[in-house]
């Protein structure tokens, strides 16, 4: 059984692992999706714990379509997070077309040679999630993160019911469940499907900034942003979900 979760703070890293997260995903601005994390970040994270750490590899919010430029770029800050105490990258491209780019990823694989590997949720917004699943295997990927193709994996059932016969059928990578993952959800998905046995959250909570004077109208982001809350992992909601893996 393996319960990840996804952090872009120190504060939510150390929530995490005191909670009982058996590997992190970190990452920068999760309320984006996430992106790639700051190295000095993970060198906070790694001088405290030695959890597994794979790293989110997105340049960009938006999808997976990435220019030449991006993908060094990414190349470049996979070695870096590396030598930084990285154990493994969370990463993914599609062409135009919709299908896993094997070919844009090969400066990405060269890269973490040697790392664990994570096909993130570009899957869910692929042509052909079983295919893309299967391409991700060829490609030494043993793991593949998903919510079954839809806004959330409550939604996405009957592709992460294909997806775990999948792997079951050709031994392949851990289907990594996610999107709306929590304590009753991880429940409600093992009843359901017994031989699920990943899981992926965020655990998140609101926390209201310390700011006591806030000057409304001057958005940092897009509008609509709420930037007088922090959203931070909470370790009473991590240990729930490893209580309910466990049981």
């Amino acid at each position: 059984m393996m319960l990840e979760i996804c952090v872009d703070s120190l504060a939510s890293a150390r929530a995490a692992i005191a909670g009982g997260a058996q590997r992190l995903e970190l990452c920068s601005a999760l309320n984006v999706g996430g992106l790639t994390p700051y190295t000095a970040l993970l060198r906070q994270i790694r001088a405290e714990s030695s959890l597994p750490i794979r790293c989110l590899m997105r340049p960009r919010s938006g999808d997976f379509l990435y220019s030449k430029e991006e993908l060094l770029l990414l190349a470049d800050q996979i070695t870096e997070l590396r030598h930084a105490g990285a154990d493994g990258f969370v990463l993914g491209c599609l062409t135009p077309l919709g299908d896993l780019d094997g070919a844009a990823m090969e400066p990405l694989l060269t890269a973490a040679q040697g790392c664990g590997l994570t096909l993130h949720r570009c899957i869910d917004v692929s042509r052909d999630p079983l295919q893309t699943y299967r391409d991700a295997a060829a490609l030494g990927f043993d793991t593949v993160l998903t919510s079954g193709a839809a806004a959330s994996c409550q939604e996405g059932l009957e592709i992460i019911g294909a997806l775990l016969a999948l792997r079951d059928e050709m031994n392949g990578p851990e289907v990594l469940i996610g999107a709306g993952v929590n304590a009753r959800g991880i429940a409600a998905l093992r009843s359901r499907f017994p031989g699920a046995r990943a899981f992926h959250a965020s655990c998140k909570t609101s926390l209201p900034s310390e700011m006591r004077f806030r000057r409304d109208g001057v958005p940092m982001g897009l509008p609509g942003l709420d930037e007088w809350h922090i959203q931070q992992t909470s370790l009473d909601a991590v240990r729930a979900a490893r209580t309910a893996l466990e049981l």
